[in-house]
């Protein structure tokens, strides 16, 4: 039997300087989600990236812990991801996701956003443990995490 994922995210969220990251990804992906619900800090959300979709569910943090929180998420058949995102609440976020190693076996999800968004950018980076190290590049910038205007729901 196969090891059931741990439902967990653990991650920070940063302030982007500058493009410099562009010239280090090895990836990227065109992005566009839309919220389905959220309040008393969950969310459903549908999203498609590139021609794959998924349907996540998020909690908030966990009781006890600062920075871990409940995800599920699915694959779904993109024509009925564009179904659902017809029935989600205004304001579609449409944005590129830039993929950049870091250091131990971690990546950098650099979102730069599109649309009413344009000119906004945000660094993720998912951790194994809430008290993982990790170096920062020159192009990140203040740490946002927390902050509830930088939740793409609340954008």
């Amino acid at each position: 039997m196969a090891e059931k994922k741990q439902n967990i995210e653990i991650e920070r969220k940063f302030l982007v300087t500058s493009e410099a990251y562009k010239a280090l990804a090895t990836c990227h992906y065109n992005i566009v989600q839309g919220y389905l619900a959220k309040g008393n800090g969950r969310t459903v959300r549908v999203r498609i990236r590139d021609n794959k979709a998924f349907l996540t569910i998020k909690g908030g943090v966990l009781e006890g812990q600062r920075l871990a929180r409940f995800e599920w998420e699915k694959e779904i058949d993109v024509a009925d991801a564009k179904e659902l995102l017809q029935l989600a609440l205004p304001g579609w976020i449409e944005k590129t996701r830039w993929i950049v190693p870091a250091d131990n076996e971690l990546a950098w999800e650099i979102d730069e956003f599109h649309g009413r968004l344009e000119g906004r950018t945000l660094a993720e980076i998912e951790l194994k443990n809430e008290n993982q190290t990790f170096s920062k590049p020159d192009f990140i910038g203040e740490e946002v995490t927390g902050q509830p205007e930088y939740y793409n729901a609340n954008m």
